[in-house]
């Protein structure tokens, strides 16, 4: 996971007027684990989780490959096509690190409840 200056998080907005900043949170928009919104060139919009990341030179030389929010088809985006990025999509794992799980199934244990390993709902 990042942890640089380049981090984003959800309502996050990235334009490709600025290309330097976009190709610079391309990493970050690799391992952010919700879905992102690209809006192209022309208005049309794909949504999706992106799961890799071609990062070259410029944003020519780039590409975003996502599995399509509805459908999970994979579909790759060439960078020049982008006109925008939005963080659209919560983070699903944000703040639920191992150490947190342990801390939580302690705590229950402790207090008598019933801890498991079932995971967490996502909404």
């Amino acid at each position: 996971m990042s942890t640089d200056t380049t981090a984003i998080k959800e309502g996050d907005a990235l334009d490709a007027s600025d290309p330097a900043r976009l190709l610079a949170s391309l990493d970050a928009i690799r391992d952010f684990r919700g879905d992102v919104t690209l809006v192209l060139h022309g208005g049309a919009t794909v949504e999706g989780f992106v799961f890799d990341v071609i990062v070259g030179s410029d944003l020519g030389s780039c590409a975003l490959r996502l599995l399509v929010a509805g459908d999970a088809t994979r579909r790759s985006v060439a960078g020049r096509e982008i006109a925008a990025i939005r963080i659209s999509g919560r983070d699903a794992a944000a703040g639920k690190t191992w150490e947190n799980w342990v801390r939580r199934y302690a705590e229950k244990r402790l207090a008598g409840e019933r801890a498991s390993i079932e995971s967490e709902t996502l909404d």
